[in-house]
């Protein structure tokens, strides 16, 4: 992925921070009202346009999977995720699987693999006491 060079703004930067301070990969919701107790006049439109930028430019991660809200990560080592299929929260999964050797992978109709990612679906603690307590 290219580098996008551009300055560091200082709500960039608190944003940057807190994002990867949090190990609850947030949405921009959540990040707005933690980076808020920092800056409180910063509007949500530029916490969205400034993780997109963190984003595109590969300081972080955004997670999408299709009919979820995106949420963010800014630990860009090499790890998997686990998505809780009850209220949508992320964890990591650690130690992570290996990474697998591309250059090995032949698929018809493709010249090259460059990226893999692998999402497990799971139950949070919390969830998961809370189902158990319905029983």
């Amino acid at each position: 992925m290219s580098q996008i060079q551009t300055r560091m703004t200082r709500q960039r930067a608190v944003i940057l921070e807190e994002l990867r301070k949090s190990r609850s990969h947030p949405t921009a919701d959540e990040l707005y009202s933690i980076v808020r107790e920092r800056l409180p006049r910063i509007s949500l439109g530029t916490v969205y346009r400034n993780l997109d930028f963190l984003a595109d430019s590969g300081e972080i991660r955004r997670l999408e999977s299709a009919g979820t809200i995106k949420r963010f990560d800014g630990n860009m080592h090499h790890h998997q995720h686990v998505r809780c299929v009850s209220c949508g929260c992320i964890g990591d999964v650690m130690p992570p699987l290996p990474t697998p050797d591309f250059d090995e992978m032949t698929v018809e109709g493709f010249s090259a693999i460059h990226n893999a990612r692998v999402e497990f679906d799971g139950l949070c603690d919390a969830c998961a006491s809370r189902q158990a307590g319905l029983q």
